[in-house]
């Protein structure tokens, strides 16, 4: 991890020491890293600042991570009413976990349309810092929690994790352990420091992972099974892809965040150099990739399913009927696409080369 620049800390303790009423946002969909980040800032604020903040999510969180974030200072965009009023009330707007405001999509036209100084504080590439009147961007490191842990350690009087209350420090343990799939990829060292910080600061691990990993519903792991027996596809080029339709979801009562994880079981197969991960939603799939070392997950995201993010994790969306006819074309068209890709040739996802 780069050292953080003097400078935009100080810009930052004085745009937090102006504020008053603080919209915390994150990324549609938000995951452990969006809610682990967007709580522990929104309590740092409130707790340490005695700051007005509360966490936007453009959409509610998974059930399996309702503990995350404290409901009372939470507002979801789909009672879009109470997001808009908190925006245009706010003296200051932090974007979490996403490079742009695009990816907060219900949110991101109220966002924009803030006159408040904005800051964004994320992991991902290509950060749109014309924006943004303050950026803290970094790739080199696991999650937008462990980034967000350093910057608060560098504010004026903090110094250390001791110094933060375990309202802070327990979601940054939470993103940082989901985003890095319990220390399984993208763990550097300054990952384990935080680790070590955080359990030496008092945060309770074993708690922790006993509440993330180990409180799903039995329907769950039969759609795992199933998912592996009944629709994992293996490729003659190493590509495993498995397409999840509303008919399977419906099978197994499937809800958000209960399929988390599933594209990464079949990295664990030797041959396996890729994964996709497809699930049905309105009018898309929404598409989860992951790649061993030397494939670009983020390439294909961005070649072939209108998204992007890190060399080797990575997610987009697959639309119908624009990039294919219907949801049933959906395991062809990711079997062509990975054929052309794994012989390093550039995947279109133009429907007049759509190969049936």
């Amino acid at each position: 991890m780069r050292t953080l620049a003097p400078e935009d800390i100080l810009r930052l303790e004085a745009l937090f020491a102006s504020a008053k009423r603080v919209s915390i946002a994150v990324h549609t969909h938000p995951d452990g890293d969006a809610l682990g980040s967007g709580a522990a800032l929104s309590a740092y604020l409130r707790l340490c600042r005695g700051v007005e903040a509360r966490l936007l999510l453009p959409d509610p969180a998974p059930a399996s991570l309702d503990f995350v974030a404290d409901a009372d200072y939470v507002l979801t965009g789909t009672d879009p009413l109470p997001v808009r009023e908190w925006i245009a009330g706010s003296d200051l707007v932090v974007c979490l976990d996403m490079n742009g405001f695009s990816r907060a999509e219900s949110l991101s036209g109220p966002l924009q349309a803030s006159p408040a100084p904005k800051v964004l504080i994320d992991h991902h590439l290509h950060p749109e810092r014309e924006t943004f009147d303050l950026v803290f961007s970094e790739t080199e490191i696991s999650s937008a929690s462990e980034l967000l842990y350093w910057v608060l350690l560098a504010l004026p009087g903090v110094g250390a994790a001791e110094r933060l209350p375990l309202e802070v420090l327990t979601p940054l343990m939470t993103g940082m352990t989901t985003d890095t799939n319990n220390f399984a990829n993208s763990v550097f060292p300054s990952t384990l420091q935080m680790a070590s910080g955080l359990l030496a600061a008092g945060v309770d691990r074993n708690v922790l992972l006993e509440r993330l990993y180990q409180r799903y519903r039995e329907n769950r792991f039969r759609a795992m099974g199933a998912f592996l027996a009944e629709r994992l596809v293996i490729t003659p080029e190493g590509v495993a892809y498995a397409v999840l339709d509303r008919d399977f979801l419906g099978r197994f009562d499937l809800q958000d965040g209960e399929s988390e994880g599933f594209v990464n079981l079949p990295l664990g197969i030797g041959r396996v150099r890729m994964s996709l991960f497809l699930k049905e939603d309105d009018g898309h799939f929404r598409v989860s990739i992951r790649s061993k070392a030397g494939v670009s997950a983020n390439r294909l995201a961005a070649e072939a399913f209108h998204g992007g993010g890190h060399e080797q994790a990575a997610g987009g969306k697959l639309f119908f009927p624009q990039d294919i006819p219907s949801p049933d074309d959906a395991g062809q068209y990711i079997a062509n696409v990975a054929a052309r890709f794994m012989r390093n040739q550039a995947p279109s996802h133009q429907q007049d080369e759509y190969e049936k």
